[in-house]
């Protein structure tokens, strides 16, 4: 029987189909784990038995292969809704019992994943710390005098402990990413709105993302995939637009000043990182931080601690010793904010906005470290509100600048914790912002998180470091999130970005399936883009890939919408009679929604 134990999608994936594993087996690996990290303060509330037995039943009477997170165990940051379990926000007073899951749950739910159970968190997500809950102080994986980071702390430590595949959380000022540094794992922050919030208990509406923990790049990709989507029912969604490619050589921003408050390791790491990114085809540019930073001060210093308030001020309200000390301490001053002051912190984030993104012309992305350090829970509790800040100066700007982010694992300092640094850019980087940081995390040949294993366990396929890569064009049922996908990434793929064609092509939805699969056909005159997503896979398994490829479809040039061609799935132009011409959608996604 296989690993009950490693939970990497891709060999839980392979397992599942090969009859080697059982979900039930997984889940139950996982609940005789749970008691051994009780001093870890992890979990405000796991699943019980009951609770868990009819997803177990759901997947039973499925087939693995129609279902791309078929069995994936993943745990909840419990100011997220999962039906039928209390949504506490780390307030006990505060707990309520949603009927419906969260948009993000569900859709993770209707692929097939399995939710463990919902996870600690610093109270209403105010914290970077981990500290700040009646649950207990959630420790990090690697040593319990430390802080887990926060606030999203369960989720990531029940990743890092190899008890969840991967984790939700939310960042609205670093919490998706500080805990990812914290304990050698993957954050992937969004673009603002690409996951729906809806059913997220708010910190800063007009802020607040939902984020995903996971051992590695490919894993949090496998589970962004199916979670992302446009939800009309958010008023704060967006729709995906296309991003850039990914780029063999490439140009990245490193700040020209940097802060570590003292931590020669955090330095080190960083600098390692920078090199390693160099060697990789990357030239480092310096660019002046300094509108980063101020737009980073501007969260808790100005009028945005104002929304915190307003999210829960009825509760506040009517419940003012509910809090947790600190976090009446950082919420209760908004409570005197005045328009004035609101309008006068947008006019001058308008301004530093203005000049973060000239810094970013010309550049891929910009990498800074995760946190500038890492603090013991002592330290902390004695002074809670200036460390805290401190972690927050390279991530509380993000959001408020609207940039996508990727925080990946750095290296280990003498101290034996790990350490972080974090990938961003504009709004709708975030595909290539995941490409080049699996690359910095696959040439750093770490272990993931704390369970021991390393990279080359993930699965059979996965590229080594300087491996060739061949590029592959899909838009149909290879997409992320979609039946086949798991062709690619169980050989290794990696998604590149999410672009469209050149408006050259007229697309069809073919006889016969499941699973239904789209034709992409080139027109000599006239024609539409088609939404399409570019991935890269080893050159050593691209051939049994293309070997899979059924008539009338094939592999062929793929011109994009940048001009730039790759090799693409095509479709022979008599396979035309008979199909059904869904042009006018441009997406396979928004013709299954239909169909």
């Amino acid at each position: 029987m296989s690993d009950a134990t490693n939970l990497s999608i891709g060999h839980l994936r392979a397992a599942y189909r090969e009859g080697s594993l059982r979900p039930a087996d997984v889940v139950a690996s996982i609940v005789e784990r749970i008691p051994a990290y009780a001093d870890d303060h992890i979990w405000i509330r796991p699943l019980r038995a009951e609770e868990l037995r009819p997803h177990l039943a759901r997947l039973e009477a499925a087939d693995p292969a129609t279902l791309p997170l078929y069995g994936v165990p993943f745990a909840i940051k419990d100011n997220i809704d999962l039906a039928g379990i209390p949504t506490t926000a780390a307030c006990p007073a505060y707990a309520y019992t949603p009927t419906q899951s969260a948009v993000v749950v569900q859709r993770l739910l209707d692929a097939g994943a399995i939710p463990v159970g919902k996870t600690n968190l610093d109270q209403f997500a105010t914290g970077l710390v981990g500290t700040r809950s009646p649950y207990g102080a959630t420790r990090n994986a690697f040593d319990p005098a430390y802080v887990s980071g926060g606030s999203s702390s369960g989720s990531a430590v029940a990743v890092a402990r190899g008890l969840a595949s991967f984790a939700l959380g939310t960042d609205t000022a670093g919490s998706g990413r500080v805990p990812a540094a914290f304990n050698n794992l993957v954050g992937v922050k969004p673009t603002r709105g690409l996951l729906s919030t809806r059913g997220v208990v708010p910190a800063c509406r007009t802020l607040d993302c939902v984020t995903v923990f996971a051992l590695d790049v490919a894993d949090a990709q496998a589970a962004i995939g199916v979670a992302t989507g446009f939800d009309r029912d958010d008023p704060y969604a967006r729709p995906a637009e296309p991003g850039p490619v990914a780029r063999q050589r490439f140009r990245f921003g490193v700040p020209a000043r940097l802060e570590f408050h003292g931590d020669a390791e955090a330095a080190r790491l960083y600098a390692e990182a920078v090199e390693r990114l160099a060697q990789l085809g990357g030239e480092a540019v310096p660019i002046d931080f300094t509108p980063f930073r101020e737009a980073a001060q501007l969260l808790y210093e100005g009028p945005w601690v104002a929304e915190r308030y307003a999210a829960i001020q009825a509760f506040i309200e009517a419940h003012p010793q509910a809090l947790h000390p600190v976090t009446r301490d950082i919420i209760e001053p908004a409570i005197g904010a005045s328009a004035v002051s609101a309008f006068r912190a947008q006019y001058r984030l308008a301004e530093l906005k203005r000049r973060a993104d000239l810094a970013l012309e010309g550049l891929d992305f910009v990498l800074t470290p995760t946190t500038p350090t890492i603090y013991r829970i002592d330290a902390v509790e004695s002074d809670p509100i200036r460390l805290n800040s401190r972690l927050g100066l390279y991530t509380n700007f993000m959001n408020l600048l609207d940039y996508a982010a990727i925080a990946v694992p750095a290296g280990f300092g003498a101290n034996g914790l790990p350490y972080g640094v974090t990938l961003f850019g504009p709004a709708f980087t975030d595909d290539a912002l995941a490409v080049h940081g699996d690359r910095l995390h696959g040439a750093l040949g770490l272990p993931l998180g704390a369970t021991g294993r390393t990279g080359v366990d993930r699965y059979d396929g996965a590229p080594g470091a300087g491996e060739p890569l061949v590029r592959v064009v899909v838009c149909g049922a290879h997409l992320s999130g979609l039946p086949l996908n798991h062709q690619l990434t169980e050989r290794g793929g990696r998604l590149v970005s999410r672009t469209a064609t050149a408006p050259r092509y007229r697309f069809y939805a073919l006889p016969g399936g499941p699973p239904h699969r789209p034709g992409l056909i080139r027109q000599a005159e006239g024609g539409a883009s088609v939404e399409v997503e570019v991935w890269e896979l080893p050159a050593a398994h691209f051939g049994s890939f293309v070997a899979g490829i059924p008539a009338p479809l094939g592999i062929g040039t793929v011109e994009l919408a940048d001009g730039c061609t790759e090799k693409g799935f095509i479709c022979e132009g008599y396979a035309a009679e008979g199909a059904r011409d869904i042009t006018s959608l441009g997406s396979w996604r928004r013709f299954l929604a239909g169909a």
